[in-house]
């Protein structure tokens, strides 16, 4: 059995996805059960999870799908025609809940240079990123090291979100491999039997690389900057 705080919860949510397919925010819900701190709605948010009405899904920061409702409580959605026959099919699985600020946990593989290539990336922890950031595929994420992107907007510091991915288009940037040891952050290009590795900085010269010499690694697909 529900207590009176649970209950209200997941009937707020219940209603939410019926209105708009989106999960409503943990500063929604705290302020929809009228509670002091968002603290309390991850309280009531694990118990309704103990206990099978909800679950999270994975890698998601506040993506929620409601897997039962108590007896009794009806979930908010359109009014459904009036029909005779044929009997009215079984109701679909309700959706799941993303929210609009839904963060995803990815790999962050240490410092990369946006200039003379390092030793390969080492290493591994987890960065959150928002997921309006990344597109369908596998990503993961480098810290840049070095200037000689920053005419394309990637400074010292950034975080670089890296498609992973083996082929690649004239111009794209990319995070290539040389020598099978060595990484950098740079515009692939082809030049004759060749590939250039160019800058966005003028102080740089392009690199050029037999093709057995250099891979790619992945494709830039977004950046992410701390103040």
């Amino acid at each position: 059995m529900l207590t009176r705080k649970q209950h209200e919860l997941l009937s707020f949510i219940s209603d939410r996805l019926g209105e708009t397919g989106v999960s409503p925010s943990f500063e929604e819900m705290k302020e929809a059960l009228d509670l002091k701190s968002k603290s309390g709605v991850h309280r009531l948010v694990s118990a309704l999870e103990e206990r099978n009405f909800i679950r999270r899904l994975p890698n998601r920061a506040r993506a929620l799908e409601v897997m039962r409702l108590p007896e009794g409580m009806k979930s908010l959605a359109p009014t459904p025609r009036l029909v005779t026959t044929p009997p009215a099919a079984p109701r679909a699985p309700l959706p799941v809940l993303a929210a609009a600020n839904d963060v995803l946990e990815i790999p962050l593989h240490g410092r990369i240079a946006a200039g003379v290539p390092i030793e390969a990336i080492e290493g591994q922890t987890m960065l959150s990123v928002p997921a309006a950031l990344l597109g369908p595929g596998e990503h993961y994420a480098l810290e840049v090291s070095g200037d000689s992107m920053v005419e394309a907007g990637i400074l010292d510091g950034d975080y670089a979100l890296v498609r992973r991915q083996e082929q690649a288009h004239e111009g794209d940037i990319v995070v290539a491999l040389v020598h099978e040891h060595e990484a950098t952050l740079k515009y692939w290009r082809h030049e004759g039997g060749m590939v250039r590795l160019d800058p966005a900085n003028r102080a740089y010269d392009p690199q050029r690389y037999a093709p057995n010499e250099v891979r790619v690694q992945g494709r830039l697909a977004g950046l992410l900057r701390r103040y």
